[in-house]
């Protein structure tokens, strides 16, 4: 991948106290551009970037945020996929995104650069080194996988409209030191020795991505996003290109922090059966808990026993996107993140 941009920039992330915004803003602050913050759970890190704690779905602080910016990074999304709380899913990732593209057409902004997902094209069924030539899903198992949809193809279709340029980036399954959600919801189950049965008998293969390959990403697709170029309205895949299974990925992560991996296998329909029950209690009992990993939803069991990988040809082609952390090299450094927080 060529060097970024030295030129520096005035930078807008939302999103970006969570995990990968994380990552994202240290990447931007780190070559000098001037960084703001716009996360509704603000917990600064940095005396470098403005941080300001505001929610997406107000229009009018979003305006405020984004005036005078010159790239945008939506990454604020509300990633929930049980079967519950569809309105603030949608008020969310589809309000929430009008809302930075509104702003960013009004302002003078002239690049924005969504973060996407990979589900968005994901029925339920296979899918094997999937291109960008895939369709859009017409069906969802999730309502967050519809308004990542929706979202990313308003942000695709608006590029070039009231001189704002625009591109999406779909990551899959990201993982990487001082993870959020991802790796810790594995650990936890492990700890609370509640992982000890993996969920179908195949070895259906998954994209793992790590988090600062999707960083480079972001920073090239910013960076290239001009006019002439073949980047404004397209959607990237942004993978590792190396797919596993989801439970050789789950082993090498537990295995050296010294937990033992699931032993015995649970046949795909009893567990999405299982999952159905829980979701239905959660919902309608516990009116729909949020960033609760408490078990398996039924599009994690989807996800888990199909094929699921892409190929990042066309970023390598128009991003110059090479992931510069192997796999291997990915998993060692989250473990050895995750054996020092064990520590502490």
């Amino acid at each position: 991948m060529t060097s970024p941009s030295t030129v520096p920039r005035a930078a807008l992330v939302t999103g970006g106290c969570g995990f990968l915004g994380r990552a994202l803003v240290d990447a931007l602050a780190e070559r000098g551009d001037t960084v703001t913050v716009l996360d509704h759970q603000v917990t600064p890190w940095r005396s470098d970037v403005q941080f300001v704690r505001a929610d997406v779905c107000d229009p009018k602080v979003v305006e405020d945020a984004v005036a005078g910016q010159d790239v945008v990074f939506h990454n604020a999304s509300l990633v929930h996929t049980k079967g519950s709380r569809v309105d603030l899913v949608r008020e969310v990732n589809l309000g929430g995104t009008r809302n930075v593209l509104t702003a960013c057409q009004r302002g003078g902004v002239t690049r924005m650069v969504y973060v996407s997902s990979a589900s968005v094209v994901y029925e339920g069924n296979d899918i094997e080194n999937g291109d960008e030539t895939l369709p859009y899903a017409r069906s969802f198992p999730t309502t967050y996988a519809e308004t990542k949809r929706i979202a990313e193809e308003e942000v695709l279709t608006a590029s070039g409209q009231q001189g704002v340029l625009t591109c999406a980036l779909r990551p899959h399954l990201i993982f990487g030191p001082a993870d959020t959600r991802f790796v810790p919801a594995i650990l936890g189950r492990a700890r609370e020795g509640k992982l000890k049965f993996k969920v179908g008998r195949g070895d259906w293969l998954s994209d793992f991505t790590y988090v600062t390959n999707i960083v480079d990403a972001l920073l090239a697709a910013a960076d290239r996003l001009t006019p002439g170029s073949p980047v404004p309205g397209q959607a990237y895949f942004i993978t590792n290109g190396e797919p596993i299974s989801f439970w050789a990925f789950v082993r090498q992560i537990l295995t050296p922090l010294g937990y033992p991996p699931p032993r015995f296998a649970l046949p795909a329909g009893l567990a999405y059966a299982a999952a159905a029950v829980r979701e239905a209690f959660d919902t309608y009992v516990r009116g729909g808990t949020l960033h609760a990993e408490e078990g398996l939803s039924r599009f994690a069991v989807r996800y888990i026993t199909t094929h699921h990988y892409y190929s990042h040809a066309k970023a390598t082609r128009d991003l110059d996107y090479h992931p510069r952390v192997r796999l291997a090299e990915g998993i060692e450094r989250t473990v050895e993140y995750f054996r020092g927080a064990q520590a502490r």
